[in-house]
């Protein structure tokens, strides 16, 4: 994470399910944000390679913060503004996106600041101000990658891995304008669980831009239900449907461990079996689309 000066104070971790509450040192912004070990992004980068290098894939993605989803986690002290703080973030993280579209890779912006940033650092405003907090991060996020193709980059947004009442969540419908104006081609959103699996139908209302991709989740990753392939088929058919059969790719709602001082969700033995009823089911999909 790009910051030479930390300050920290603790915050309670809250997990549902969870028998004890633990603690987590979140840093806080209080000078100019500017890399500190640039080499582990590097290192990231050589880790990656070599972990797909045996296997051959068509093609890798690489997850990487983006500048809108760090002030959540670490407050701003230095800056004074929103818009100052994103952008400082924005022109900092340009050397890793940068660094991990020279090195093959498709760049996976992670923006549940997009989404689930309406339940916690944005709680207290209203609407229409959450819409421009968007619109910010997303302004910021695009001078990040403007030197990247659009089509060597995905964007991921959720309303956050945890199992929960989810409902308060921002509805997809009144951020995906503002989703769609990104420059990254490729857009993950949630498909699976069951506060969002119906906004397949914001897509009956909202024309997908020519060039872009939806990666709908077709698995739910906060549960240790294997899906049935029939119902990875079932979610994959209804939203090439609406947007055409070559602008899907199914994938998964969010990661299955997000949260390193937690035990996972899923186990890690269930979450290779759902994928492979991911891969069973877009088979299927694929069977009945073409």
């Amino acid at each position: 994470m790009p910051a030479v000066s930390l300050d920290y104070k603790d915050f309670p971790d809250f997990a549902a399910g969870q028998k004890s509450v633990g603690f987590v040192r979140r840093p806080a912004c209080v000078g100019p944000v500017a890399w500190k070990d640039w080499n582990a992004v590097q290192r990231d980068i050589d880790r990656l390679k070599e972990a797909v290098e045996s296997s051959a894939p068509v093609e890798v993605f690489m997850t990487a913060a983006s500048p809108g989803v760090v002030p959540i986690f670490m407050e701003d002290r230095y800056y004074g503004s929103e818009e100052a703080y994103v952008y400082a973030l924005a022109d900092v993280l340009k050397r890793e996106y940068d660094a991990i579209h020279h090195a093959g890779f498709v760049l996976q912006l992670d923006c549940p600041d997009l989404a689930t940033g309406r339940n916690n650092k944005y709680a207290g405003m209203t609407d229409r101000e959450f819409l421009k907090v968007v619109e910010l991060h997303v302004e910021a996020l695009n001078h990040a990658v403007r030197d990247i193709p659009s089509d060597r980059m995905r964007l991921h947004v959720c309303w956050g891995n945890r199992a929960g009442p989810h409902h308060r969540d921002v509805p997809l419908r009144d951020i995906v304008g503002a989703l769609l104006k990104a420059r990254p081609a490729g857009l993950s959103i949630e498909g699976a669980n069951p506060r969002h699996e119906h906004e397949w139908k914001v897509f009956q209302e909202v024309k997908l831009p020519e060039g872009k991709v939806l990666i709908p989740g077709v698995l739910d990753s906060t549960t240790n239900f294997i899906e049935h392939p029939e119902v990875v088929e079932q979610r994959i058919v209804r939203y090439a449907e609406v947007v055409g059969r070559e602008n899907v790719i199914a994938g998964t709602d969010c990661g299955f461990g997000t949260m390193a001082t937690l035990t996972p969700q899923v186990d890690p033995q269930i979450a290779w079996a759902k994928l492979r009823s991911m891969a069973e089911g877009a088979r299927l999909a694929t069977a009945v689309l073409w």
